[in-house]
């Protein structure tokens, strides 16, 4: 399993989202709302949706109160917003493989707008299926080496019911889970006082693909920036191998 572009995909979006937190946590936000509204309830124990949506969020630094306040609105509400969980797949600039998750109360308008990003940067937007047999949902989890030993953690992860290690990056040690066991993964390594840079229910590709014209590149990037900054999207898969410049821009 190559875990190394998906780490980098992880490194661009928080190095670019710590200039725009409030998006982060408006996106966030609306995904604990929906949890708890459709999930089971605001009770984290028995709401595995609402635990995973938790975890997200303290991957993402948001503060323990404004969960909790977000939480215990949504539990306290019976006519909030109506929103819904729309996919789409499509190909980016020489064929890549894009997955666009959205929540949205307006899906002609979110339609319309992941049409025209797709459009406009050279891709085009496909039918339901057209790439997702590419990917495979996995829980990831993502910690820092630094204080970490490699066999400590990977003991722990395996124990725990992790379904694969990685520690081929030089500052993460990638944990993947099934879908079903990234709750109880999560919860033991959290008891053992790990904390993680990253921490969700991802769609990771089974292959990645070079983009080598120069151009393409920028356009694709530009694809990506678009999507990921729309408010009515939650999360952007794609199978770029990207380079190692635009890893560390």
């Amino acid at each position: 399993m190559s875990g190394h572009s998906k780490w980098s995909t992880i490194k661009r979006k928080k190095e670019k989202t710590d200039g725009a937190r409030a998006k982060v946590f408006t996106k966030i936000g609306r995904e604990l709302a929906v949890a708890v509204r459709e999930g089971g309830g605001a009770d984290p124990a028995s709401n595995s949706k609402l635990r995973e949506c938790i975890a997200k969020a303290k991957a993402n630094n948001v503060p323990n109160e404004n969960i909790e306040r977000i939480i215990k609105k949504a539990a306290g509400s019976a006519d909030g917003d109506n929103y819904e969980n729309i996919t789409y797949e499509g190909y980016g600039p020489c064929g890549i493989a894009v997955i666009v998750e959205t929540l949205t109360d307006n899906r002609n308008r979110t339609a319309g707008d992941i049409r025209h990003f797709f459009d406009k940067f050279g891709g085009n937007l496909g039918t339901q299926g057209c790439v997702s047999f590419m990917f495979s949902q996995k829980g990831l989890l993502v910690i820092e080496k630094e204080d970490n030993e490699e066999d400590k953690v990977m003991e722990d992860a395996l124990e725990a019911g992790a379904a694969d290690f990685d520690a081929e990056n030089d500052d993460v040690y990638e944990i993947y889970t099934e879908p079903e066991d990234f709750g109880a993964v999560m919860e033991a390594l959290t008891e053992k006082g790990y904390e993680f840079v990253s921490a969700d229910v991802s769609m990771i590709p089974s292959t990645y693909t070079k983009i080598e014209d120069e151009e393409a590149a920028v356009k694709m990037q530009k694809l990506l920036d678009m999507l990921e900054d729309n408010d009515d999207v939650q999360n952007v898969y794609h199978n770029w191998d990207m380079p190692e410049s635009d890893e560390e821009d």
